[in-house]
């Protein structure tokens, strides 16, 4: 059965307080968007902008892309997640993956151990958990003991994993209803879909930055790749894609303690790939090519040049008609 065409778009929008958020959320599904997914990292938390959103449009459907599992714990993950299952009845995904070691060890001194397990436990648990039983259970990774939600929602969340590689995706797809990934080009989105295979969703972060200016975009694509793709996990999904023997020298840079140098060894044609840029009906073309090579719900991440007029970006991003 053919699924819901779908277009996301990244909460919070970059720029500008929460509170001023308001009105270009509320006109979200006006303008065409069926989806509105957080992120978070060293900033704003992934569920305190959909708590706000909730109560400003009541047509599209929110997701965490992604809350961490290791810093959280599984019973306070059910907990928030019925929240928000609560404030949208119907139209909340919690999705869940592991993060980093930087985020999990460094920020928040808690161990990153056996991800897959982890992934694997978190997301039987909480199918369970969210339906209203008491869960007492000894996992693999952990044990829960007695553990019932006080309020269950009437309606249980969806519940998404992120993946990058064919393991993970795999997962999402028997114990999951989604897998999230991001940093792909629409070429890849077919390795991705072969692995998670025809009935799973699959939602992912498209990262655009609205300048006509290819310097610049590259300049700043450059940065936020450097950020990622030094991670363990994404230097191995993008082997599996292809892209080992180009990504090499940013690596050895950057293993060298050579951060600008490493920056600088991204070939054009990886930023070119995995970065959306040009003028706004440009970009939002680009957007549309990751549905047509098999993606159900690109979720637009905006990555602002100086002077971007945020609203007005939303706007022109906007599904086609």
């Amino acid at each position: 059965m053919a699924r819901v065409p779908r277009w996301g778009i990244t909460l919070p929008l970059p720029g500008q307080m929460l509170a001023e958020q308001r009105e270009i959320i509320a006109s979200l599904a006006d303008l065409g968007y069926t989806d509105a997914w957080s992120a978070e990292l060293s900033g704003i938390d992934a569920f305190t902008p959909l708590v706000l959103a909730s109560q400003w449009t009541d047509q599209i459907r929110f997701g965490t892309a992604i809350a961490a599992i290791y810093t959280r714990g599984p019973a306070l993950l059910a907990m928030t997640a019925a929240t928000l299952a609560d404030l949208a009845p119907g139209r909340f995904v919690l999705g869940i993956g592991t993060s980093t070691p930087v985020v999990v060890e460094r920020w928040n001194a808690m161990s990153f151990e056996a991800p897959y397990q982890r992934s694997r436990d978190t997301l039987r648990f909480l199918r369970t958990a969210l339906t209203g039983q008491k869960v007492t259970e000894q996992y693999e990774t952990f044990t829960i003991n007695g553990f019932r939600l006080e309020r269950p929602p009437a309606m249980p969340p969806g519940l998404a994993l992120a993946a990058l590689r064919p393991r993970m995706v795999k997962l999402a797809a028997a114990e999951a209803d989604a897998a999230i990934t991001n940093w792909l080009s629409p070429a890849d989105t077919l390795a991705v879909r072969a692995a998670a295979g025809p009935d799973c969703e699959l939602v992912a972060r498209i990262f655009v930055c609205p300048t006509t200016d290819a310097e610049l975009a590259r300049t700043i694509g450059r940065r936020l790749l450097t950020a990622y793709l030094t991670v363990p996990a994404y230097a191995a999904f993008h082997e599996w894609l292809g892209r080992g023997e180009l990504l090499r020298p940013m690596q050895e840079k950057w293993a060298a303690g050579d951060r600008r140098g490493a920056s600088a060894a991204i070939p054009d044609e990886v930023v070119d790939d995995l970065l959306i840029y040009g003028d706004l009906p440009t970009c939002r073309d680009r957007v549309d090519a990751y549905r047509a090579a098999g993606l159900d719900t690109p979720v637009i991440a905006i990555v602002p040049p100086p002077g971007l007029n945020v609203a007005e970006a939303v706007r022109g991003l906007a599904p086609p008609s």
